[in-house]
C-alpha cells in the first residue's frame, strides 16, 4: 500500500490547476448563478473582458516573427488542414450520435469545437517538451489564432446553421468584440508591449481571470434555461469518450501525414501538436460572441477535450523528450501516436 501516498501528487499532475478553476466556475454557476440585475451586469462584465483578451492577444504578436514564419508554410499548411478540414469532417461523422447518445445542443458544442483553432501556448510548451521545432510551432499557433477570429465563425455558421449568430448583427458583435479589439492591439503594439512585458505574470492572471468570467456567464444563462437536465451521467460518458476518439485520430493522423510527408522529426512534433489540440482562450470568448445566450452547454466539449488534450499529450511529450535524437528510424518506417517522433 506505499502507492497511496503518492496517489494526491498524481492527480494534481494529471489535472491541470487551470481546468479546475473552469470547473469550479461551473459549480458555481449551477449553484449561484447569476439572474435579474446581477446577470446584466456580469454579462457586461464578460464582453468587456472578451474585448480585453483579444486587445492583449493583438498586442503580444509580433508581426516580425508572424512574418519571418511563413517561410515554413507547408508545415503552417498541414496544421491548418487538420484544424479547419481534418477535424470539422470528423465532427460532421458524429452526426449520427443525435439525437442519443448526443443531445442537439451537445453535439453543437462537439461542430464548435471542430472548428475553433488551434492553441499556443500549450502547442509551445508540449512541443518544447518533445524536443520539436519551437519558433514554428509559436507561428503555427499564431497563424492558426489569426485565421480562427474568421474561419471559425463561417465554418460555426455553415455547419450549425441557426443556432449561431451570424446575422448583420452578428457579424457587428465578431467585429466589434474580437476583430476591433485585436486590430487595436496591433496598432498599439510598440506603445504597449513593454508595459505588457514587465507585466506579463499580472496580466496573463488577468487573462484566466476573463475566461473564467465568460464560463460563469454561459452557464449561469444555462442554468436559467434548464440545460443540466440534459446532460446525463450516459451522455456526460459519451461525450467524454467522442472526445477522447477524435484527439486519438487528430494524433494520429497528423502523425501519419507529417512522416509521410516528409518533414523533420522537429517539424513532426510541431505538426503533431499543433494539429491536435485546441484553443480554449479563444474557443471559449468566440463561443460567447457566436451563441450568446445559449453558449452554455456548447462550450462544454470543448472544456472536456482541453483538459484530455493535456493529460495525454503531456504524457507523449514526456516519452518524446526520453527517445535519443540519433535513434531515429528511417524514412518511411511506420510511426504510431505514442510511438518516438524522430
Amino acid at each position: 500500500m506505499s502507492w497511496l501516498p503518492s496517489w494526491p501528487g498524481r492527480l494534481r499532475k494529471a489535472v491541470d490547476p487551470y481546468v479546475a478553476a473552469l470547473l469550479s466556475t461551473v459549480a458555481l454557476a449551477a449553484l449561484l448563478p447569476a439572474t435579474g440585475r446581477a446577470a446584466v451586469a456580469v454579462g457586461g462584465a464578460a464582453d468587456i473582458a472578451i474585448g480585453l483578451l483579444f486587445f492583449l492577444y493583438g498586442a503580444r504578436l509580433s508581426t516580425r516573427e508572424a512574418m519571418d514564419g511563413l517561410r515554413q508554410w507547408k508545415l503552417h499548411l498541414v496544421v491548418g488542414a487538420s484544424t479547419f478540414a481534418l477535424f470539422p469532417l470528423l465532427g460532421l461523422a458524429a452526426r449520427a450520435l443525435t439525437p442519443f447518445p448526443l443531445t442537439g445542443q451537445l453535439y453543437t458544442g462537439l461542430l464548435f469545437l471542430c472548428v475553433v483553432p488551434s492553441t499556443v501556448q500549450s502547442s509551445i510548451a508540449l512541443t518544447s517538451t518533445a524536443r520539436g521545432n519551437v519558433p514554428a510551432a509559436i507561428c503555427a499557433g499564431t497563424y492558426s489564432s489569426l485565421a480562427g477570429m474568421v474561419i471559425t465563425p463561417l465554418l460555426a455558421a455553415w455547419l450549425i446553421g441557426s443556432t449561431v449568430s451570424f446575422s448583420a448583427e452578428g457579424l457587428l458583435s465578431i467585429a466589434t468584440q474580437l476583430l476591433l479589439p485585436f486590430v487595436a492591439g496591433q496598432l498599439l503594439r510598440r506603445w504597449v508591449a513593454g508595459f505588457i512585458g514587465r507585466h506579463k505574470r499580472m496580466l496573463g492572471l488577468l487573462d484566466r481571470f476573463s475566461i473564467l468570467l465568460v464560463v460563469y456567464t454561459a452557464f449561469s444563462r444555462g442554468m436559467a434555461e434548464g440545460i443540466w437536465q440534459q446532460v446525463t451521467p450516459v451522455r456526460l460518458l459519451a461525450l467524454l469518450t467522442l472526445a477522447g476518439t477524435l484527439l486519438a485520430l487528430a494524433l494520429g493522423v497528423t502523425s501519419y501525414a507529417a512522416r509521410r510527408l516528409g518533414f523533420s522529426r522537429e517539424d513532426r512534433v510541431t505538426i503533431v501538436f499543433c494539429g491536435s489540440n485546441k484553443s480554449l482562450a479563444t474557443g471559449l470568448p468566440m463561443a460567447a460572441v457566436l451563441f450568446g445566450g445559449s453558449a452554455g452547454l456548447v462550450i462544454l466539449p470543448l472544456m472536456l477535450f482541453h483538459q484530455l488534450q493535456l493529460m495525454v499529450c503531456a504524457i507523449i511529450a514526456g516519452r518524446w523528450a526520453r527517445q535519443p535524437l540519433e535513434a531515429a528510424p528511417a524514412h518511411g518506417a511506420r510511426l504510431r501516436v505514442g510511438d518516438p517522433v524522430t
